[in-house]
C-alpha cells in the first residue's frame, strides 16, 4: 500500500524532522536527532535517488537533522552553511551568499504572491497486513527476507517514478523536461501508535529537481500525486511476489468492505492474527461506516474511489491518537509475541509459517507460473472501462499490476509483463479520446485519455447479509462481471468441431511472455487442462480460456462465496421482490395443482415477468458484449 501527503511550510515540515524522524514518536525537546534515535534504538534515516550526486549526498548514507532543516524547511542546499561562510569569506554579501544555496525560487518570493510553498510528499509504503504478521511473530530469517522484500520494492518504485513519471516544470508549465533523479530521504517504522506491529517506510520526496541546464526547478506534482495508485501497485505486487518466492508462499483474496476490491493477503494467516495487529482499521472501520452511510445518504449512491479516500482520510484523522515514545525493535518484538502466544496459544504461534507455506504449496500446485496476455490484456480494460469509462495509461498499469498479483497468486513474472499488458490493453481495446489541438503543448503518452467499445454493464441489487437491506452493485462488481463477458468472445472463436466418440482429447498449451510480440499465439509448454469435447488444435482463445480456467481454479474465495459474481444474489432487489413473491404462489399452486391431479393452470402475468427477469438476470456473460473484441 502506498498513500502520499504533502509538506509544507507552515510547521508540516516540523511534524517530519521532530516526529517521524524520530520513529513517529515525541522527540523530548532539545535533544538532537541522532542521541535520541540511538536511546530509542530507531534505525537512522537513509538517502535514497538519483539526484543525490548534484547535491554532494550518497546514497544510503545517514540523514542528519541539518540537512533536514536545510531541504525540507528552506529548500537550501544539505551544505549551504559550508557555501555560505566560503561565499562571505570571498566578499559576497550575506543575501548573495545566502541566495547561492537556494534550490531554485526563494520561499520568501513565494510567499510574497500569497502562495504557500510545497517543501515535499511523503509517500508512506505499507505491507499488507498478512505480510506484517507474519514479519513480526517469525523467526529472524522470515524477517530478513520481508525487510529485504521491502527495501527493494521501494527501491523499484522510487525508480520507476524517476524514470517514468518525475518532471521539472517552469513558465507556468509550458515548459517541461525529465530531471537526472529525485532527493529521498527514507524513514523505517516497525509499529503503529497503538505499540502494535505496522512495518512501513516514509519517503520524503523533495519538491525540487535538475532542470538539463542544471538550474533547480519545482516538480510536475499533479503528475505525481496521479500516479500514486500505479506506484502502489508496483511496491505490493514486487514485494509480494519476492516474499512468496522466497519463503513458498501464495497469496488469497481477502475481502475487506463488500462490494469492493479484495485485499490479497498471504493464504495461511488466520484472519484473528490480521484482526490483532489492525488495531488501526478496527478503531477506522465504525467512523469509516458512519461516514460512508452519510456520504449515500447525502449523494444518493456509493462513493467512488476518490470519495473513499478522502472518507478514509477522515476517519483516520478523528481516530487518531497521540504519539508516545518509541522501542526498540527486540523489545516489540518480544512483547509482540507474547501478546499473540497470550491471546491464541503457543502452538499457533510456533506453526505459523508452516501453515503458511502447506497453504503456499496447494495454491502453487493450481496455479502455472503463466499468463496469458491476450486474456488479461481483455480483462484489464474491462475493469478499468466499468469503472472509470474514461481513463488514463496509469489506471490501466494500475490494473495490469492488480491482475498479475491476482491471477499469479505470488509466482514470479518476466520483467515488463505489466507493462505489456497494458500496452496491449490500450492498444486492441482502447479508444484515443485526447486529440491535439494546434498551438498547444502536445501531451505525453501517459497524459492521454481513453475509453473502450465494451457496453456498459447495467446495475442490479445485491440481497442483504445480517438483517441489512438490500445495496445497489458497486463499480467494482459491474467490473467483475464486464470482465467474464470475455467468455462469449472465446466461445465464438472456437471454430474446431466437436469431438467424435472415442477421439483422444487435446491437451491445452499456455502462452507465455517472452519478449516475443507473437508470443501469444505460440504453445511452449503443456498446462495440463484437458479439453475432452476437441479433437482439432485448440486457438489461441480456446488456450486462453483454459489458462483462465486453471488459474481461476485457485480463487474459489471470490468466485464462488457470492460475494461479486455469484448470480443467485442479483435476484434479490427492491423492484422485483413482489415479482419474485408472485412467482413463487404461482408455483407452489401450479405444484398443488398437479399432486391433486388437475389440469394445470398458466401461471399470472406477473410471474412470467418474474421468470423472464430471472432469466435475463442470471446471465454472467452480458457485461459486455463479444463484439469484436475476442480474445487474441
Amino acid at each position: 500500500m502506498l498513500s502520499a501527503a504533502k509538506i509544507t511550510r507552515r510547521n508540516a515540515w516540523r511534524y517530519y524532522i521532530r516526529g517521524v524522524a524520530f520513529g513517529d514518536g515525541r522527540r523530548p525537546a532539545g535533544r538532537p536527532l541522532k542521541d535520541a534515535q540511538q536511546s530509542a534504538g530507531l534505525p537512522p534515516g537513509r538517502w535514497m535517488g538519483l539526484g543525490l550526486a548534484a547535491l554532494g549526498l550518497n546514497a544510503g548514507s545517514v540523514v542528519s537533522e541539518r540537512e533536514l532543516e536545510l531541504l525540507y524547511g528552506e529548500l537550501r542546499r544539505p551544505d549551504a552553511d559550508r557555501i555560505e561562510r566560503e561565499r562571505l569569506a570571498d566578499g559576497d554579501s550575506p543575501q548573495e551568499a545566502r541566495r547561492a544555496t537556494v534550490l531554485g525560487q526563494p520561499l520568501d518570493e513565494i510567499e510574497r504572491r500569497s502562495a504557500i510553498p510545497l517543501l515535499a510528499f511523503d509517500f508512506t509504503f505499507r505491507a499488507q497486513a498478512s505480510l506484517t504478521v507474519l514479519w513480526a511473530l517469525g523467526d529472524e530469517t522470515v524477517r530478513r527476507v520481508i525487510e529485504t522484500a521491502h527495501d527493494r520494492a521501494i527501491e523499484t518504485t522510487l525508480r520507476w517514478l524517476e524514470e517514468e513519471v518525475a518532471e521539472v516544470r517552469w513558465s507556468s508549465g509550458r515548459e517541461r523536461a525529465k530531471p537526472p533523479g529525485l532527493v529521498v530521504a527514507a524513514f523505517k517504522h516497525f509499529e503503529n501508535r497503538d505499540g502494535f506491529p505496522l512495518l512501513h517506510t516514509h519517503c520524503l520526496i523533495l519538491n525540487r529537481a535538475q532542470r538539463p541546464d542544471g538550474s533547480w526547478y519545482a516538480l510536475d506534482t499533479v503528475r505525481l500525486l496521479q500516479n500514486v495508485v500505479a506506484a502502489g501497485t508496483l511496491y505490493t505486487l514486487t514485494m509480494t511476489t519476492e516474499v512468496c518466492e522466497e519463503l513458498g508462499l501464495a497469496t488469497v483474496p481477502r475481502e475487506v468492505t463488500p462490494g469492493l476490491r479484495p485485499v490479497m493477503e498471504i493464504a495461511g494467516v488466520d484472519q484473528a492474527l490480521i484482526d490483532w495487529s489492525s488495531t488501526r482499521r478496527e478503531q477506522i472501520t465504525p467512523v469509516l461506516e458512519r461516514l460512508t452511510e452519510q456520504y449515500a445518504r447525502d449523494h444518493g449512491r456509493l462513493p467512488d474511489e476518490r470519495a473513499r479516500h478522502g472518507l478514509g482520510w477522515w476517519a483516520a484523522q478523528d481516530t487518531r491518537r497521540k504519539k508516545k515514545t518509541p522501542k526498540p525493535l527486540e523489545q516489540l518484538l518480544a512483547w509482540w509475541r507474547a501478546s499473540a502466544i497470550w491471546r491464541f496459544g503457543q502452538q499457533m504461534i510456533e506453526e505459523l509459517l508452516q501453515r503458511c507455506r502447506a497453504a503456499g504449496k496447494a495454491i502453487r500446485e493450481r496455479v502455472g507460473p503463466r499468463v496469458d496476455t491476450a486474456l488479461a490484456a481483455v480483462d484489464v480494460a474491462a475493469v478499468v472501462f466499468t469503472v472509470r469509462r474514461t481513463f488514463a495509461r496509469r489506471h490501466v498499469l494500475a490494473e495490469a499490476r492488480r491482475h498479475l498479483l491476482e491471477t499469479l497468486r505470488g509466482r514470479a513474472f518476466p520483467p515488463g509483463l505489466d507493462t505489456y499488458i497494458a500496452d496491449k490493453a490500450l492498444a486492441r481495446h482502447s479508444r484515443r479520446l485526447t486529440v491535439p489541438q494546434p498551438g498547444r503543448r502536445t501531451p505525453a503518452p501517459d497524459q492521454l485519455t481513453y475509453t473502450a467499445d465494451f457496453t456498459w454493464p447495467t446495475r442490479w441489487w445485491i440481497a442483504g447479509t445480517d438483517g441489512r437491506p438490500p445495496r445497489e452493485s458497486s463499480r467494482y462488481e459491474r467490473a467483475r462481471l464486464a470482465s467474464l463477458a470475455l467468455q462469449n468472445a472465446i466461445r465464438d472463436a472456437r471454430t474446431a468441431p466437436p469431438a467424435r466418440d472415442g477421439a483422444p482429447a487435446a491437451t491445452a498449451s499456455a502462452p507465455t511472455h517472452t519478449g516475443d510480440h507473437h508470443h501469444d499465439q505460440a504453445a511452449t509448454a503443456p498446462h495440463a487442462v484437458d479439453h475432452p469435447d476437441r479433437a482439432a488444435a485448440l486457438t489461441p482463445a480456446q488456450r486462453a480460456a483454459a489458462v483462465h480456467a486453471h488459474q481461476q481454479a485457485a480463487m474459489p474465495e471470490e468466485y464462488l462465496e457470492g460475494r461479486t459474481t455469484d448470480p443467485a444474489t442479483w435476484l434479490h432487489t427492491p423492484k422485483n421482490l413482489a415479482r419474485l413473491a408472485a412467482f413463487t404462489q404461482a408455483a407452489e399452486a401450479r405444484a398443488r395443482t398437479i399432486a391433486d391431479g388437475a389440469q394445470p393452470q398458466q401461471p399470472a402475468p406477473d410471474a412470467v415477468d418474474a421468470t423472464r427477469q430471472q432469466h435475463h438476470t442470471t446471465q454472467p456473460d452480458q457485461g459486455r458484449g463479444a463484439g469484436p473484441h475476442r480474445a487474441g
